[in-house]
Parts: C-alpha cells; sequence; structure tokens
C-alpha cells in the first residue's frame, strides 16, 4: 500500500444521475442505479471494485495526476494497454483529481453527496489527514457506506504496517504452509492470493452493509485487511493449529485429513485422485486391479491410510504407470472416482466448461476473466466495457459534479 493521492474511477450513478431501468433497456445487475467512488489502486481494492461494476454499479475510478493508478505501468502489455491495470478496473470511469486542490476536492465532495459507496485501500491515517474520514463524510453523506481494505487493517498495533501481498502471505502462515515438506515456504503461485482475499471481503463488506441499510437507512464503515482475510482461508492449516497447539508440516498436493487424495503420477503425466470414504477407495482400487489394498491393514478406513501415505501412493502409482493418463481419466470417471487431468492455465481458459459459463470475456478488445458470481434474472454477457484511459471521462464529471449543481 502506498500513500499518494490517488483513485481509481468508475462510472457514478446517483440522486437524479440514476438511469431508469426500462423494459428496453434490462437491469445491468443487483447493483444497477448504485454509484461507487473509487479511490482504491493496485490490486486489492480494484478487484473488489470491479464484482461491483460487473454487478451493475456505476463506478467512478479516481486517479492522481501524473501516471494514475500503479498498475497502469505494470506489464504485461497488449499495446499500450496494461494487462494487469484492465483486468481489475473494466467497465469504470476515470477522473484525475488532486485531492490536496481546492477545486479539484469540491468536485469530489459533491461526488461523496451522492454517492452509495466510497472504496479506499489507503494505509490508515491517510484519508483523516487530508479531511476524508469516514465520521467527516459520513455527515455529509450519512447513507454513504465507507469500504477500507488494507493490509493490516484499521485497529490494532499493525494498522500501519506496510504490505503488500508477499508480505502478507509470509505473515499470515500461508507462505509457511505451502510447499513440500523437504522445500522452502513458498508463496501461491500464478496469483497474488492476498490482495483478492482482501478485494473479495471488501465486496462482501459492501453488499452486507448496502443490505443493513435497507433496514437502517444508515451507512456503515466496512473495515476489512489482507492478513484477515488471508488468515481466515487457512482452514486446513488452522485446524492442526487448533488441535495441537502448533503448525502442522507443509504436504505438498496431498490433503491433510484424506487418503488417497493427492496429485499422481501415470505412464505419461500427472492426474489428481480424490477419495473422501472408504467406497470410493473401494472403487479406485477394482478400476486400477489393485483390489488387495482394501483388505491391506494399512489401508483399511482413512485413518490408517493417512498413517501409511507413503506406501499407498507407492502402489497406487505403480498401477497408475501401466497406462496414460487419458485411460485413467476415463476408466476412473466412469468408475465414479473422483479424478482430474493436470492442465495449465491455457489449457483451463479453453475448457468448454470455461466457455459454458462465461469465464472468459472481451472487455476492450482484451481477453480477461469473466464475472464468477451469476445471478439469476441478470445477463452475465461475454463482451463487457474495457478499461478506462487516464482521466477518459474527467471533462464530463466535472460538469456533472461541478459544486452547486442539482443532483
Amino acid at each position: 500500500m502506498d500513500e499518494n493521492v490517488q483513485g481509481n474511477t468508475g462510472d457514478v450513478v446517483a440522486g437524479s444521475a440514476k438511469a431508469p431501468v426500462t423494459a428496453s433497456r434490462p437491469p445491468s445487475g443487483p447493483f444497477e442505479g448504485l454509484l461507487a467512488i473509487d479511490l482504491t489502486h493496485v490490486l486489492n481494492g480494484p478487484f473488489g471494485t470491479t464484482i461491483l461494476t460487473d454487478l451493475g454499479a456505476r463506478t467512478i475510478k479516481v486517479e492522481a495526476p501524473g501516471h494514475g493508478d500503479d498498475t497502469r505501468t505494470y506489464g504485461p502489455y497488449v499495446g499500450d494497454r496494461s494487462l494487469y491495470f484492465s483486468f481489475v478496473n473494466r467497465g469504470k470511469e476515470s477522473i484525475v483529481l488532486n485531492l490536496k486542490d481546492e477545486n479539484d476536492r469540491g468536485v469530489f465532495l459533491e461526488m461523496v453527496k451522492r454517492a452509495d459507496i466510497l472504496c479506499e485501500n489507503y494505509r490508515p491515517g491517510v484519508m483523516d489527514r487530508l479531511g476524508f474520514s469516514y465520521e467527516t463524510l459520513s455527515a455529509l453523506n450519512p447513507r454513504l457506506i465507507y469500504a477500507s481494505s488494507s493490509g493490516f487493517g484499521h485497529t490494532g498495533p499493525l494498522a500501519h504496517y506496510p504490505a503488500y501481498d508477499t508480505i502478507v502471505q509470509a505473515m499470515s502462515g500461508m507462505m509457511e504452509a505451502t510447499g513440500f515438506p523437504d522445500g522452502p515456504p513458498t508463496r501461491v503461485g500464478g496469483t497474488s492470493l492476498s490482495d483478492l482475499c482482501g478485494g473479495t471481503f471488501m465486496f462482501c463488506g459492501i453488499a452486507s452493509a448496502l443490505y443493513a441499510r435497507e433496514r437502517t437507512g444508515k451507512g456503515a464503515h466496512v473495515d476489512v485487511s489482507m492478513f484477515d482475510g488471508t488468515f481466515a482461508f487457512l482452514q486446513h492449516a488452522l485446524m492442526t493449529w487448533s488441535a495441537t497447539g502448533a503448525a502442522g508440516p507443509r504436504i505438498g498436493n496431498r490433503h491433510p485429513s484424506m487418503a488417497p487424495f493427492d496429485v499422481y503420477r501415470t505412464r505419461d503425466s500427472h492426474i489428481v485422485i480424490c477419495c473422501g470414504n472408504n467406497h470410493l477407495f473401494g472403487a479406485l482400487c477394482h478400476t486400477l486391479g489393485i483390489e488387495a489394498l482394501t483388505a491391506d491393514p494399512r489401508f483399511l478406513d482413512n485413518s490408517d491410510r493417512m498413517d501409511n501415505l507413503d506406501a499407498l501412493k507407492e502402489a497406487i502409482e505403480g498401477a497408475l504407470k501401466q497406462n496414460d493418463a487419458a485411460f485413467w481419466l476415463d476408466a476412473l470417471e466412469k468408475a465414479g472416482v473422483p479424478v482430474g487431468p493436470m492442465l495449465n492455465v491455457a489449457e483451463a481458459a479453453a475448457l468448454p466448461q470455461t466457455a459454458a459459463r462465461n469465464m472468459v470475456i472481451d472487455a476492450g478488445g482484451l481477453k480477461m476473466p469473466g464475472n464468477p458470481v451469476k445471478i439469476s434474472g441478470y445477463d452475465d454477457p461475454l463482451t463487457r466495457p474495457g478499461a478506462p484511459r487516464l482521466d477518459e471521462h474527467g471533462a464530463a464529471l466535472r460538469v456533472e459534479f461541478a459544486p452547486g449543481q442539482p443532483s
């Protein structure tokens, strides 16, 4: 997190500016008609506000003068467009505001008066120093949902500690719990998990506060942290700690409580097999031609199998190596044994299931992940608006939210 005065912009809808839903224009999502001011930057906050945007909110991203959100300068790029920025800012409007400038502050405060939601992910204290604390802005707009997503939250001794995803993964226990017993602590691969946990829980908090506002008429301050979200995701590791008072060892790809439940080598590649009970274990052994294992005292039930994991894996892989992955995937699926192939990202993106769920979409001409939240009665379009250019909507928004204008 940094303390630069920057923000994110998205389309703002509030007061008389709210677009009516008509028979010819179906609602874009359950948050249709809500106006969100997005002051978040980089990944954790923008991820959460993108969910709001995908579900119909008009989101105005407020960005700092200069290059705007830092991720506009991060690769990879398609042409001059950053995919890092584009993935979590699609469908938003952009306005550049210097929140220390009197005129720009006036525009910003006019937006606040009409907004339903304000999101920020600065270090605790930055918004207060700017004069934009929850207490100040809620006095201006008592119905405002003011969401803060930070590294460690707004309370506690680490509230002002600098936080990036890797720092939070390390301090939460996630890295120490990830990897193989004979390897080093390992960051979760392929994604910035702690950032995304913070953004997801920020969205959850906003949705909850909006529901409460329907009953009370009052806004609220939503305070979530990357650390809390990551710590809460450590379910299995925390179970071990709760039971024993100590951290368990790294366990690689296997399940901490069930066996066989792991990655296994076939003749040509790896597959994943997951057996959560004796019935499935019996079906697995029958299909692999190793029925004798079901009567072996080492493997009679799950607790026995957990005590003899190495021998169990050796026996299973000895059978699997007699044929290719495709053969075993077909045979085990027909036998009702939970099994899956080991795919890379390109292969996962090409799955018919991915297409059926609209999980690869076009946003501004760029391929990116779709919205995982599917709600009946609302479209889940394959094509969505792209991320805005810096200050793309600035001129129009300055007119719309000029101080003194009727809402």
